[in-house]
């Protein structure tokens, strides 16, 4: 027996996490089936597994999603998806040092920058303050798409809160997408982290008016308490009376969770939808109040810079 087999004898045996019985690894979509192709069919079905296991699982036990992540890495690691399922995982995790190892071989393998806020995002938690915003200023991001270079942006002004700049931190927020009039994807969480900025540099008052529009967005957007609307049931045996005291009721509902968030005062309306930079866009109504707006809309202004 030779040195190296004595010494894995002392190596703790890798036991896979359990797989739920109703996965199948066909739930994958395309682009990761086409990569996995590279793979023996039988090994590429395990790892499609754990990559639907590790995706199940992220939001709800990310501990849990990263094993079955590293078991897709132990069987099919120069694989560019499964690097990203792990990196993606420990960031999650809160494992900064490996989902930057993880994230930074997604970059090698696939030539892709589109992680760059959770690889800079990473080197801030890791205490690499200078080295996260050399890279957050690389010509990288210039290849970031819009929604990237919005998290980016909240990276950036995070690591100067950090470094109690409040100023600057609040100008790192001050980009051409902060526009309290259209919604995207990234919207409510833009402009929340500006608010926070706001209250950074004693502008109490505005950052309440953002954090209104947060709101507004969200509702807009369907996200956030407005993302599963209430559904009654229109069924051809319906009692008509009872429906209407159900509707009545979820009114009444939403009206409380409305005022409670700070939005009661808000003049939004239904939005029309737009095309926008990445995707769909809404119009959204400035929840300020009227004595606000003069002191607001030049805030408004300087993001167009």
């Amino acid at each position: 027996m030779t040195r190296r087999d004595l010494n894995d004898l002392d190596k703790p045996r890798f036991i896979a996490p359990d797989i739920d019985e109703d996965v199948t690894g066909r739930e994958i979509d395309k682009p990761t089936r086409r990569q996995l192709e590279a793979l023996e069919p039988r090994n590429a079905e395990r790892v499609a597994q754990h990559l639907v296991m590790a995706a199940r699982y992220l939001d709800v036990d990310a501990e849990f999603a990263l094993e079955h992540a590293n078991a897709a890495v132990r069987k099919a690691g120069r694989i560019a998806v499964v690097r990203e399922a792990t990196g993606v995982a420990a960031y999650a995790a809160e494992d900064y040092a490996l989902a930057l190892k993880e994230l930074r071989t997604h970059r090698r393998i696939s030539g892709s920058e589109e992680h760059l806020p959770l690889i800079v995002d990473c080197q801030r938690a890791l205490g690499k303050a200078d080295k996260a915003l050399e890279e957050a200023q690389s010509t990288a991001a210039e290849k970031l798409d819009t929604a990237g270079k919005v998290e980016l942006a909240i990276v950036v002004s995070g690591i100067h809160a950090d470094a109690d700049d409040s100023q600057a931190a609040l100008e790192a927020l001050q980009i051409p997408q902060l526009d309290k009039n259209r919604g995207f994807s990234y919207s409510p969480r833009l402009f929340r982290a500006y608010a926070e900025a706001l209250r950074g540099v004693g502008r109490d008052k505005e950052s309440v008016s953002w954090e209104r529009q947060a709101i507004v967005a969200e509702a807009a957007l369907g996200q956030g308490q407005f993302a599963e609307p209430e559904i009654v049931d229109l069924g051809d045996d319906i009692d008509v009376d009872a429906a209407k005291e159900n509707v009545r009721e979820a009114g009444e509902r939403h009206s409380e969770n409305v005022e409670s968030s700070g939005e009661a005062d808000s003049d939004a309306v239904e939005p029309p939808l737009e095309s926008g930079e990445t995707g769909e866009s809404h119009t959204v109504a400035p929840a300020s109040e009227p004595g606000e707006a003069a002191q607001t809309g030049e805030a408004s202004e300087n993001h167009d810079r």
